[in-house]
């Protein structure tokens, strides 16, 4: 089989995740994995890249002030976050419930720091 070929079709139709991943399963022996294991691995890391680039699209057009992350905040001061709570909200539940989230407190507290 002509490699050359299948990686050119590949990147002529955008999936360059799943040529990169191609090229890595070419260049390493994996006996031990058959065709679906394999195409799943390439199927995988396009998913993965496509999502990564939606992600990091949407953060890009967000504009965000701040680039801030849950595991980045600091529960040592005293500003009331109990971080049992901070962790559950950041799991996301009460998105999928349809609730709402209402953040207050007074200012300088981090409240923009957490959204």
């Amino acid at each position: 089989m002509l490699n050359q070929p299948t990686l050119e079709r590949l990147r002529a139709l955008k999936l360059s995740g799943m040529a990169e991943a191609f090229c890595e399963q070419m260049q390493k022996s994996m006996p031990d994995l058959d065709f679906e294991a394999r195409l799943g691995l390439l199927i995988d890391r396009e998913w993965y890249l496509r999502e990564n680039k939606r992600l990091s699209r949407r953060l890009s057009q967000a504009k965000l002030q701040q680039v801030s992350c849950v595991e980045d905040i600091d529960f040592k001061h005293a500003r009331g976050l109990n971080k049992a709570v901070v962790q559950e909200l950041a799991r996301g539940q009460w998105i999928q419930q349809h609730l709402n989230l209402l953040i207050t407190g007074p200012t300088g507290c981090g409240k923009t720091y957490l959204e």
